[in-house]
């Protein structure tokens, strides 16, 4: 089914001249959230505790969504998603959903003239359907919730790489350890066509963050997937877990035409070590290196005697959540932060200033991790290098009917 986008009513700008209460003071812009995970329980005293307030949640049951809602004193919950969409008091829409749910929520949100966060979709094609809707409407924001950009530590390695602290570019390597990202019962995380799996929840975000990182894109890649635990106590019988615990992938990022043939990472992603948590990424350069652990900053120039603690982990004093490990939750953190930047920049309840959030990942960037994903799970099918190439149209959903037909005819 094709989308069709049409303008944005007219009177979509005069409700946003609507954008002061009666003492003057600028306010932010009402918020709906779609999810009832670990994400959205940490997200939404964030969001409150910077001013914004939550009118709206959207959870797959009622039942889901009444226990958070009241648990957070949000005022109206729903298990039906335009009753969200349609909120005269939501502005901006925050989706933390099944990778599967994310493209129709978001398309039709921006559709319908609101500000949109949300996760990374399913599929490259799910991708390129939510760019579409971005371009369709640029006044709207619309960025990807990808929050380790937005942790100090990485936006501090991006501001010393760009400054040369490294010298040139040569390696990134990355590590990610962690116990099962499966849940408690047969769901989405089990199926990796449904999005589940480490290269799909963490290997997107280290994908989207070496591109940050290093300013570069992959072009070529080559990985391997397993998953080691197929059953367990809870999932047993007839049903068995197709998503990956194991990946290991390296990428070639940039530099097609350059002496040096542009910077060679490598990802490690294990989620088979209960109790435990790792989460380390390296960038080694001609000069030196920098090392990211954790939430910390450490940096090595040749020639010296040991590293250096480049920026240090001040604490944290929000809501511990312990299913989402700290760089996300600070991420997190920062972002809404930013967020709140973005909307007090502007007068207008629904306009939003580019700069505090400029270094979000857009649609587009959803895209491009999309797109390294599946090229790395082709990979790892194949065994061979896989080429990352971006989708300009979408792909006509009968080619593979038409290709069998002509097949028998001839």
């Amino acid at each position: 089914m094709r989308v069709r986008f049409q303008q944005l009513p007219a009177w979509y700008s005069k409700l946003s001249l609507i954008s002061r209460n009666m003492s003057g003071t600028v306010m932010l812009p009402g918020v709906g959230v779609f999810g009832t995970g670990s994400t959205a329980r940490v997200l939404v005293p964030l969001l409150k505790a910077e001013g914004f307030e939550v009118h709206a949640l959207w959870g797959r049951s009622e039942e889901e969504a009444r226990c958070l809602a009241k648990e957070h004193g949000i005022p109206f919950h729903t298990s039906r998603s335009d009753d969200v969409l349609l909120h005269q008091d939501v502005d901006l829409v925050c989706i933390y959903i099944p990778p599967s749910m994310t493209r129709q929520i978001a398309v039709k949100a921006l559709g319908i003239g609101k500000n949109v966060v949300c996760e990374k979709a399913a599929t490259a094609v799910d991708s390129f359907k939510m760019v579409t809707a971005a371009r369709y409407y640029p006044q709207l924001l619309s960025i990807m919730g990808n929050t380790l950009r937005f942790l100090p530590a990485f936006v501090a390695m991006r501001r010393l790489l760009m400054e040369g602290y490294v010298g040139e570019m040569q390696v990134c390597d990355v590590r990610v350890y962690g116990p099962s990202l499966l849940d408690q019962s047969y769901g989405w995380t089990c199926e990796e066509l449904m999005g589940g799996g480490g290269l799909h929840t963490a290997g997107s975000s280290i994908i989207d963050l070496l591109s940050y990182l290093t300013g570069t894109r992959a072009h070529r890649v080559h990985g391997l997937l397993r998953t080691f635990v197929q059953q367990n106590g809870l999932i047993r019988g007839i049903r068995r877990v197709t998503s990956d615990d194991f990946c290991f992938f390296q990428m070639l990022m940039g530099g097609t035409g350059s002496s040096s043939g542009g910077v060679c990472c490598t990802v490690t992603l294990n989620f088979n070590m209960p109790g435990s948590f790792v989460h380390e990424v390296m960038v080694v350069g001609s000069t030196g290196r920098l090392v990211a652990r954790g939430t910390e900053l450490y940096g090595q120039r040749n020639g010296s005697k040991g590293e250096e603690l480049l920026l240090s982990d001040s604490g944290w004093a929000g809501p511990e959540v312990k299913d989402m490990p700290l760089p996300h939750l600070r991420g997190l953190s920062s972002m809404v932060k930013a967020l709140r930047q973005s909307f007090q920049a502007h007068e207008e309840r629904r306009s939003w200033a580019r700069g505090s959030v400029a270094m979000a990942p857009t649609f587009e960037d959803g895209l491009y991790v999309q797109t390294v994903v599946e090229a790395v799970k082709r990979s790892s099918c194949s065994g061979e290098w896989e080429c990352v190439e971006i989708m300009s149209q979408e792909p006509d959903p009968n080619h593979n009917l038409c290709e069998a037909l002509q097949r028998n005819k001839n």
